[in-house]
């Protein structure tokens, strides 16, 4: 089953993933996570693949006990909210953004714990595949499959989050990219079942559609944004929102058709809920941030009276260091955002609602607001088709500590992958691996621009020029 990686399960559909496998890993479920007579969730997102693979789970989950509820169509963050107020174990069918030949599973236990490589899922696919060479064992008591709508209940749970219905009106362009922000945007910030707010919603791409026929449900892409940013402009909007295909992350566009960095977004967030966790009497609130997160996160942070926590990369560390901090909020360069209030999980739509309350109680513009978020010059993410990427890696800290003071006094970091930082603050950037691709991926940033990119330069051809 190679469709196991370390987060989550992601694969071709009838090769990786077929109704049978997903049968055996529902059996497996609930026999590796002890649920045999609790509730189990099930989920789907609007891949064609998704309602069968859903159902051949919900059988095997239901053959070794479990107690299964098929939640139909949600978001990723539904299921961490199902999951969540339900304290069940759950999973939902997505492949996120990938292409629509792809379908996957995201886990979770009770409470939203996520399950990883490290908290059962390898476990699970072992068993999994027991299950596909010998059967299915028979279990002492067969469960039962039944239904639940969750949708009603997860968006009047952001609502009472974050109170929008005071703020100035505001043209917001969504768009959801045949995803399941479709779904959920109406739900949460339209009227069609909570009462409306003071928010003209402009949609684009709202159809259910997996085989994604407009562009990839991709927004990290600077190219899936076009069609958004000429929406922001074409309405004369004050904001625009673009989320993956299954909505855990949302991209902003401000009032200009320029996007507003994931990193000026997490600071803009965590001043908001530090703001009112100290009005609670939290003395010093904490917010975790990745390492390639902009600098402007941990000095904001430590501005306002928080304290910032560095993880590595990955959803699983951010939910992990969240639990053990008893942090406030969590962000990603990658546009994950992650709260206390949502059991420490991420989700693109309460970020949003942020982003929309922050804006909504003032009169700047967008751009304005984000732009004391965002002092530095970033690279943004550049990859290295790199054979020997351990070598390719020494190169570049002997060329930066072994050059004398060319580059200044600089620090070396080993958290995740390699980072290089000057001494004075002035630039930095981190070189990672990928795990499962060629891949050096580049990182940086810096005061200057110039600086910024003349490090970015001289690292990149460093790295190009390896065997």
């Amino acid at each position: 089953m190679d469709a196991f990686k370390a987060y989550d399960v992601r694969g071709l559909v009838g090769e990786s993933l077929t109704a049978e496998s997903a049968e055996a890993v529902g059996a497996a479920f609930v026999d590796v996570l002890g649920l045999s007579g609790q509730t189990v969730l099930v989920g789907r997102d609007m891949r064609p693949s998704s309602p069968e693979f859903a159902d051949a789970f919900a059988r095997g989950a239901a053959a070794r006990g479990g107690r299964v509820e098929l939640l139909g169509l949600i978001s990723t963050d539904e299921l961490y909210f199902a999951c969540g107020v339900r304290d069940a174990a759950g999973v939902v069918f997505t492949a996120s953004h990938n292409p629509a030949q792809y379908n996957g599973m995201k886990m979770a236990k009770a409470g939203a714990v996520p399950v990883s490589a490290d908290t059962g899922l390898y476990d699970i696919r072992d068993t999994a595949m027991q299950y596909l060479a010998s059967g299915l064992p028979d279990a002492v008591e067969r469960g039962s499959v039944s239904e639940v709508d969750v949708l009603a209940d997860y968006a009047a749970y952001l609502r009472s989050l974050v109170d929008l219905s005071g703020i100035r009106p505001l043209k917001v362009v969504v768009d959801a990219g045949n995803g399941m922000g479709g779904l959920t945007t109406p739900a949460v910030l339209g009227d069609t079942l909570l009462p409306g707010l003071p928010l003209e919603i402009v949609p684009m791409y709202f159809e259910l559609d997996g085989t994604f026929p407009n562009h990839p449900a991709n927004p990290l892409e600077p190219e899936n944004l076009r069609d958004l940013q000429a929406g922001v402009l074409e309405h004369g909007a004050d904001l625009g929102l673009a989320f993956d295909g299954d909505a855990d992350r949302c991209f902003v566009i401000d009032e200009r058709g320029a996007p507003v960095t994931p990193s000026a977004i997490t600071a803009l967030v965590a001043r908001r809920e530090i703001a009112r966790a100290q009005a609670t009497g939290e003395a010093t609130p904490v917010v975790i941030h990745n390492l390639i997160t902009s600098r402007a996160v941990p000095e904001l942070v430590e501005a306002e009276g928080g304290r910032a926590v560095v993880t590595r990369v990955g959803h699983s560390f951010i939910k992990a260091v969240m639990a053990a901090e008893q942090a406030v909020f969590g962000g990603e360069h990658s546009a994950h955002y992650y709260f206390r209030d949502f059991f420490n999980a991420d989700t693109g739509m309460l970020a949003a609602m942020h982003v929309l309350a922050a804006l909504g109680e003032q009169q700047k513009p967008l751009s304005e607001l984000a732009a004391e978020f965002n002092p530095y010059f970033a690279s943004g993410e550049i990859n290295s088709e790199v054979a020997d990427k351990a070598g390719a890696t020494a190169a570049v800290v002997q060329h930066f500590t072994g050059n004398g003071d060319r580059f200044g006094k600089v620090s070396l970091d080993t958290m995740d992958g390699t980072t290089i930082a000057a001494e004075d603050g002035s630039w930095w950037f981190n070189l990672r691996p990928s795990n499962t691709e060629p891949f050096l991926r580049y990182n940086g940033e810096a005061a200057g621009h110039d600086t910024m990119e003349s490090i970015r330069n001289t690292v990149l051809d460093i790295v190009r020029s390896q065997p």
